[in-house]
């Protein structure tokens, strides 16, 4: 119901954009061919400087060009609502009382073409919303659940458990999980990756991204609104209808500026008895490129973030964005995958490392446990031979054991197996000790260890480069808080360059550690992955949630979801703060000077009404031009990832086979 609300707004929008077009162009082949006539009627002009020909002409073109500036004036003060666009339909009377009749039209008609500037950028972010909206398909295909083939179906009527078969080339419509088949899928317009990913059975996939080379059956867990892309498009119109507090700033300033320009042009009036000074007062007055400095300078920042997956939901965190002085990291899933894998082994004496390998991946390949997964990853990736256990028991907690191929395999913890009678006089040399931070299991084969294999979180590869970015922005307080053990906490936060660290943290430990970074006076920015961090998150300045794409809580906990894990959106995100900021401030400076130059040039009589137009115009444009260079931001982090993509830098597993 909301998208076609909007979708009705957009148009209802663009329809009156387009009639004002078609009035413009009217009005003005009208007063253009006011000055034709008055050229070739030369020999009608009477003494007085009147023509008929070329007088009605501009009259038609003035008053069509006018009426929609007059008549808008009138209805908002009808309604109490006092703005600055008074100040044009002021000019344009003025001119019209003057019998200056191709004056007022051109004067209206640079006025409303600035106007027609200012509509066309304020859509700019809508229709950026209608374009999301295109990306969800009209049509669905689902599958029966009798069996008895397909049938299209609108995406609306989708339900979570329903299966739909998705072909090339289509938009996928709701979120999902992969059921079949295997493919590549441009996700670019949720997540903000330029490469395609590739997808795979059990895999998540989100709607309105776009399946590139194989045909997919997915298993609908999302529909309509409920969707990554429904959520994404309900909250960048929120973020649009928020308000920069420069923007207030100069709304609490507005009720005082239509009656000082008054004021002074009534001033200039009285003095020099022209009323084409005041005219012209009154046109550049008309403070557009005001008004255009900071919708527009937000709309292009808007547009830079959602398209590099920065979802912010309100405007005012960008200026938040710009003061920060500390960053607060959660590690698992934040700083590092959150998946564990294989980096060590250590063999004992006398036995091959393969052997150790081969052994402890096909014993673990019949349990679900992550630990279990990550061994069989990487005997699958040194592509040993993993025959089937059998008997295979896994104890909760503890470790499994089984049969495999006659011998009895126990894979588990050092104290665990030592229970059993286990002897690790072999491995007592300190050489074979279990290295700080690793997670470790022990591998036995009938009573003798064979060695062990060590597991750790990894860390982000892009993290460190993000961490360094983030110093070279100025920040110089980079915290780690988990609940993980102090021996893991100390080997991430050494590989991330963290200034603080804080292990074996329960919620309350995080919120404590944010509450005494701001007492300091420090602006700190709590980073998380949404979903055990939302206490923390919310007592950050500034809070921002990892990986959100497909996580309700993610998008929900946070002042700003990033809907990727890429680090280097954080640094970026920062930068994008200060340009935005930058670039507000020069339109704002550019718009003052612009205002008082001209004024005291019109009130000197050096420009006349037409030329007052015309520079009121090209002001709006500068700064609608000026604020453009935003949306152009961050392309080098799109570059980054084609490169990266390309020439993949090597995966290197520390395997010590000595």
């Amino acid at each position: 119901m909301a998208h076609d609300i909007l979708q009705d707004s957009v148009k209802a929008q663009t329809g009156r954009a387009a009639l004002l077009i078609v009035g413009i162009l009217a009005g003005g082949v009208l007063v253009l061919l006011s000055y034709v006539a008055g050229w070739v009627f030369s020999d009608y002009t009477t003494p007085d400087g009147q023509n008929l020909y070329r007088d009605w002409l501009a009259l038609l073109g003035a008053l069509l060009l006018g009426a929609p500036i007059v008549v808008h004036a009138i209805k908002e003060l009808l309604h109490g609502h006092a703005h600055m666009d008074e100040l044009v339909a002021l000019a344009v009377v003025a001119a019209l009382a003057s019998l200056d009749f191709q004056a007022a039209g051109v004067v209206a008609f640079f006025l409303l073409l600035a106007n027609l500037i200012e509509t066309r950028t304020a859509l700019g972010a809508r229709a950026s919303i209608e374009s999301l909206i295109r990306l969800a398909p009209k049509q669905a295909v689902r599958v029966r659940d009798d069996g008895g083939g397909e049938e299209d179906v609108d995406p609306k009527d989708l339900r979570p458990g329903d299966v739909v078969r998705v072909r090339p080339g289509e938009n996928i419509p709701a979120d999902g999980q992969v059921l079949t088949g295997r493919t590549s899928v441009n996700q670019a317009n949720v997540t903000g990756e330029s490469l395609p990913v590739d997808k795979d059975a059990g895999d998540e996939v989100f709607s309105g991204t776009n399946n590139l080379s194989g045909a997919i059956d997915v298993k609908v867990t999302r529909a309509g609104e409920d969707t990554t892309l429904g959520r994404v498009k309900k909250l960048i119109l929120q973020a649009e209808a928020t308000r920069h507090p420069i923007m207030r700033l100069v709304d609490r300033y507005a009720g005082f500026y239509t009656p000082t320009i008054l004021m002074i042009a009534a001033t200039v009036l009285y003095f020099t008895r022209d009323g084409s000074r005041a005219v012209t007062m009154l046109v550049v007055a008309c403070p557009c490129a005001l008004v255009l400095a900071v919708p527009t300078a937000m709309v292009a920042a808007l547009s830079c973030a959602a398209r590099l997956g920065i979802l912010v939901k309100d405007v005012s965190m960008l200026e938040v964005a710009r003061d920060l002085t500390a960053f607060v990291f959660d590690k698992t899933g934040t700083l590092t995958t959150g998946e564990l894998c294989v980096t060590r082994m250590m063999p004992a004496p006398n036995v091959d490392g393969a052997d150790l390998l081969a052994t402890a991946a096909a014993t673990e390949q019949m349990s679900r446990h992550p630990v279990a997964q990550a061994v069989v990853a990487i005997g699958r990736k040194a592509k040993v031979d993993m025959p089937r256990p059998t008997h295979f028991e896994e104890i909760s907690g503890l470790g499994v054991k089984a049969t495999l191929e006659g011998h009895d395999v126990s894979i588990g913890r050092k104290n665990w197996l030592a229970e059993q009678g286990v002897s690790f006089a072999c491995m007592a040399d300190e050489k074979y000790a279990e290295p700080e931070g690793l997670s470790t299991l022990y591998v036995v084969r009938d009573g003798k260890v064979l060695g062990w294999v060590g597991l750790e979180d990894r860390t982000r590869e892009e993290a460190k480069e993000a961490m360094q970015q983030l110093r070279n922005e100025g920040i110089r307080e980079l915290a780690m808080i988990t609940g993980d053990r102090w021996s893991v906490a100390r080997r991430v936060a050494r590989e991330m360059g963290c200034t603080e660290v804080q292990a074996e943290a329960l919620p309350a430990d995080k919120l404590q550690l944010v509450g005494a970074m701001r007492k300091q006076g420090r602006r700190v920015a709590v980073v998380g992955d949404g979903v055990n961090d939302a206490p923390a998150l919310a007592a950050g300045d500034l809070s921002i949630a990892m990986g959100a794409a497909g996580s309700d809580v993610a998008i929900n906990s946070a002042n700003i979801a990033l809907m990727n894990n890429d680090l280097r959106r954080l640094p970026f995100l920062i930068h994008l703060s200060r340009r935005t900021s930058a670039v507000i401030h020069q339109n704002l400076l550019f718009g003052v000077a612009f205002i008082i130059a001209f004024m005291v040039m019109a009130g000197l009589g050096k420009i006349p009404p037409v030329w007052g137009a015309i520079l009121h115009t090209l002001g709006a444009t500068v700064v609608i031009f000026n604020s453009a260079r935003l949306v152009r931001l961050g392309e080098e982090l799109h570059a980054d990832d084609a490169r990266s993509e390309e020439t993949p830098a090597p995966k290197v597993e520390r395997v010590a086979t000595t």
